[in-house]
């Protein structure tokens, strides 16, 4: 599977680039800047190139950018991405003098990025943070996808499966991403309160 990774350059995209490698996929890394995107793909052992260079010919694109560049990046890259499908990974959210908090009162990012492309979204991995999935083993933790479309869904669950050492758990319609994108604010304060690296399991299933 040719997975493109926007965002690459960043924490959690060269963590998923690492593990994606280690897997056996065909890892690609994006950044508006190719040189840099190519500086940081031959230190991951991958492809780098432009965002729209990347996403060309790709099964699935992992959107990991800042929340703040997120829909601007996909915006440039509508015709590029055309009908493939994508897994949004970022969460809008605020950092306040009393803690982390989500950023949108209503919807999602994923949601607004759904809006705003004709391909298919997906949602999830938010639980699972940049440092467990740089580690030596995978994250103990269970990844939760949410999407409208089954075969985009479907595509991340298998990705996200192979990810994690817990279950990739189909949580629902891509409007259940505004939990999953909330539940970083949860994990985050957890993290910085207690000096941690928290991720998530559900209890109770087989």
């Amino acid at each position: 599977m040719k997975v493109a990774i926007l965002g690459g350059t960043g924490s959690f995209g060269r963590a998923l680039a690492k593990r994606l490698r280690v897997l056996g996929e065909d890892v690609h890394i994006g950044s508006r800047d190719a040189e840099r995107a190519r500086e940081r793909a031959l230190e991951l052992g991958v492809e780098g190139g432009t965002n729209e260079d990347v996403v060309r010919g790709a099964d699935l694109v992992v959107l990991a950018t800042k929340s703040n560049a997120a829909l601007e990046t996909a915006a440039g890259l509508v015709d590029a991405i055309a009908e493939t499908p994508v897994l949004c990974v970022a969460s809008d959210l605020l950092f306040t003098d009393i803690g982390i908090v989500p950023g949108l009162q209503e919807g999602s990012l994923a949601e607004k990025l759904a809006e705003l492309i004709r391909a298919p979204v997906a949602s999830g991995l938010q639980t699972v943070s940049a440092i467990d999935l740089a580690g030596p083993e995978p994250p103990d933790a269970d990844a939760l996808i949410c999407g409208d479309d089954p075969a985009a869904k479907a595509l991340a669950l298998e990705l996200a499966g192979r990810l994690v050492g817990g279950r990739a758990v189909d949580v629902g319609p891509l409007a259940n991403s505004r939990a999953l994108e909330g539940m970083t604010a949860v994990i985050l304060n957890v993290n910085k309160e207690l000096g941690v690296h928290a991720g998530l399991r559900l209890t109770g299933l087989p």
